[in-house]
């Protein structure tokens, strides 16, 4: 038995206008998709987006404030404030009081005022604004829309800084606080905007991507906000209005807010691209968690309303800013990595080491972290792959606030998979140590023409060499002969191999003269000791890593073979071991004078260095320049150190005592102690020595020349 199923009906009332008139948009947008040859690039955004909205969001959302009364928000209000907090409104009072409540219960440090602007709202929404504590309260006689309304309250607004902030968002802990850093600390910047998040905490925004045809994109729109990819300070082409920062001053002489845009939309954008014309940046920040309830003021359907303004605006921008959109944006859905970091006309830098730098702990993290710093300088786009894929509490966070993006997770893509998706947008990658490059170059060499950059830190065989000598221990010396052909190798595989002195970057020249080998300034301070005077009491320090067997070596014989002789002498001295990870053998050395600290600082240990009266570094064994001999010259106090301890220091002979044997090294260390001549003659040495050998600019600069990078000059002009 057949059936005939009913027909649906298409009638225009029962279908609707708005819906029709969606879909005839969505219908042009197919047509010209496939025109323009974009439309397989579209279909795997709409799927991607299907696939994100259909999955489970964060465990975490954020806890959000539910119904208030307007007579219990109390939000700061300074005399004299840093920050004007400017909100506009125009109905939803609901969301206006959720928004102020979450600005009172999350105070930031800085001074504030808010400015509420009732854009002609209804009058029962007004007589609420007002039963605010703390807010000034304007009130606009006619609409003047968003633009108008922030522009008309910037002018009367007191605040180094304005935040235009929408009033369907709700602020989370450190919103403004974390905004404030880049703009304050940096010359460069014009604007930051926040992470953006929707109420279930999935990502709406971390800073839009810009495509050539004036579209936009919100970075990782239904995503993890937690992912290592919206986790990193870094330039984007805008971030939303719905929280962005900028400088009054700046803002005002610009006009503001363009009202070519009004009532609203692309006015943003276009800020943020005049910004970028005065050479000041849209930095988006991390650290600063907003919630936003996505089309609360205006919907979401670009067929009417102020929403429809969207597509004409669109128009309006793109005809404005056409040369900048074909010369310096990409094609849409292309290149997105590069696109995300604004990397069009810049190269991109990956750097893989074992582990994320720890810099105050060892010196290889050290000589990391000043490559990294000298890659940002130059204007290159900074990534960082610790071959453990370890998320490290606070280390990989300064990397990131730096502007590093750096990978970890345990669901993380490997090395290999991931360099196989995006290895052909990397320029250069820096490998680190032998068994890192190893374990990378084959992957690097099969999908990507990248340079390849060893930096060996330093000669891994030469100190597995010594290490066997010192001990008579056979195995180390096999050990020692099959590392030599290992790291020989990656000389010949890579482009260019970096050490950390010139004699060890001779002696890898010499073994393979094929290969090219060069030496770079291993470490770049910008703060050197102001000249110094001896202190009262005679404490001798070492610093350094114990789980690092050459710096166990040394002080168990430092203390064996030396200390008992400068106390001989010099009864009241004392000894103190600074470092981390310290075995049971340099535990057991603590008492008759000895203390042991553990790992501490960058302040403490500038401060222990500071009330030290000599450094020793007594190492018996060892490659490549030592940062505790490094650290002791900038820090203006003497030292006494072997032969190995001043490996790759050409001249410190002339500012600081070098001995083999106890008898002598104990000897170096008591004249210190007796003399405040010497002693201050060697601190005004060692610091003169450390500035003229170790300035930041100077290990950039040998850095980016010898690694053959592009110049800081060409590429920050890119940026």
């Amino acid at each position: 038995m057949s059936r005939t199923l009913p027909m649906p009906s298409f009638s225009l009332p029962g279908f609707g206008r708005a819906r029709l008139a969606r879909w005839r948009h969505k219908l042009w947008l197919i047509l010209w998709w496939t025109v323009t040859r974009q439309l397989h690039i579209q279909f795997g955004f709409w799927l991607r987006a299907r696939r994100l909205r259909r999955a489970v969001p964060p465990a975490s959302a954020p806890a959000l404030i539910g119904v208030v009364s307007p007579g219990d928000i109390d939000v700061p209000r300074a005399d004299s404030p840093v920050v004007s907090i400017i909100i506009p409104t125009h109905g939803h009072v609901d969301y206006s009081l959720r928004c102020l409540a979450s600005i009172a219960a999350w105070r930031p440090e800085a001074p504030i005022e808010v400015i509420v602007v009732d854009d002609a709202g209804p009058a029962e929404d007004a007589a609420l604004l007002a039963e605010v504590q703390g807010i000034r309260l304007l009130r606009n006689s006619v609409n003047l829309g968003f633009i108008g309304a922030c522009n008309v309250a910037a002018r009367g607004a007191r605040g180094q800084y304005l935040l235009f902030l929408n009033n369907d968002t709700q602020v989370l802990p450190g919103w403004l606080d974390t905004m404030l850093i880049p703009i304050r600390t940096r010359d460069d910047v014009g604007a930051v905007g926040s992470m953006l998040l929707y109420p279930d905490g999935r990502l709406q925004e971390a800073g839009s991507v810009i495509w050539a045809d004036g579209t936009g994109w919100n970075f990782g729109r239904l995503e993890d906000p937690a992912s290592p990819a919206f986790q990193y300070l870094r330039a984007v082409d805008y971030s939303s209005g719905a929280s962005l920062l900028v400088n009054r001053l700046v803002f005002l002489g610009m006009g503001g807010f363009d009202t070519c845009y009004t009532p609203a939309y692309y006015e943003d954008t276009d800020l943020c691209f005049r910004l970028r014309a005065q050479g000041l940046k849209t930095i988006y920040q991390p650290r600063s968690y907003v919630v936003h309830f996505e089309g609360v003021s205006h919907g979401r359907d670009v067929t009417s309303g102020i929403k429809a303004q969207q597509l004409v605006n669109h128009k309006v921008f793109t005809e404005r800013w056409r040369a900048v959109l074909e010369q310096s944006h990409y094609p849409v859905g292309t290149h997105v990595m590069r696109a995300r970091d604004r990397a069009h006309g810049r190269q991109i830098v990956l750097v893989v080491d074992h582990r994320t730098p720890e810099p105050d702990r060892d010196a290889g993290s050290r000589a990391v972290l000043c490559c990294l710093r000298a890659f940002l300088g130059a204007g290159l786009v900074v990534k960082f792959w610790p071959h453990d894929l370890i998320y490290n509490a606070g280390y990989t966070e300064a990397l990131q606030d730096m502007g590093v993006e750096v990978f970890h997770g345990p669901c993380h893509p490997s090395f290999a998979d991931w360099f196989a998706s995006h290895g052909a947008e990397v320029d250069h990658i820096v490998l680190c140590r032998p068994l890192v490059a190893e374990a990378c170059l084959p992957v690097v060499r099969r999908h990507s023409r990248a340079r390849v950059i060893y930096f060996g830190h330093d000669l891994h065989f030469r100190r597995l060499a010594y290490q066997g000598e010192i001990h008579a221990d056979k195995r180390l010396l096999r050990d020692a002969d099959d590392m030599e052909r290992r790291e020989r190798a990656l000389w010949r595989a890579s482009n260019v191999s970096l050490y950390l002195s010139d004699e060890e970057a001779s002696i890898a020249s010499m073994l393979e003269p094929a290969a090219r080998v060069r030496s770079i300034v291993p470490y770049g301070f910008s703060r050197f000791a102001a000249p110094r005077v001896p202190p009262a009491r005679p404490a001798v320090i070492f610093v350094a890593g114990f789980v690092h067997p050459p710096n166990e070596d040394a002080a168990l014989w430092f203390v064996a073979e030396v200390w008992p002789l400068i106390r001989a002498e010099v009864p009241e001295a004392s000894l103190t071991l600074i470092g981390s990870s310290p075995g049971p053998r340099v535990r057991a050395l603590a008492g008759d004078g000895i203390t042991l600290t553990g790992a501490v600082s960058s302040d403490t240990l500038s401060q222990r260095y500071a009330r030290a009266a000599v450094a020793v570094v007594p190492l018996r064994y060892g490659a490549g320049v030592k940062l505790k001999t490094v650290e002791a010259l900038v820090e203006g106090t003497p030292l006494v150190t072997t032969p190995t301890g001043a490996q790759g220091l050409p001249g410190l002979d002339r500012v600081a005592a070098i001995e083999t044997e106890a008898v002598g090294f104990a000897a170096a260390v008591c004249a210190l102690l007796r003399d405040d001549a010497l002693w201050q003659a060697r601190s005004a040495a060692g610091i003169s020595y450390a500035r003229a050998h170790f300035h930041e600019s100077l290990h950039a600069a040998s850095l980016l020349g010898e690694g053959g990078f592009p110049g800081p000059d060409r590429m920050a002009a890119a940026a």
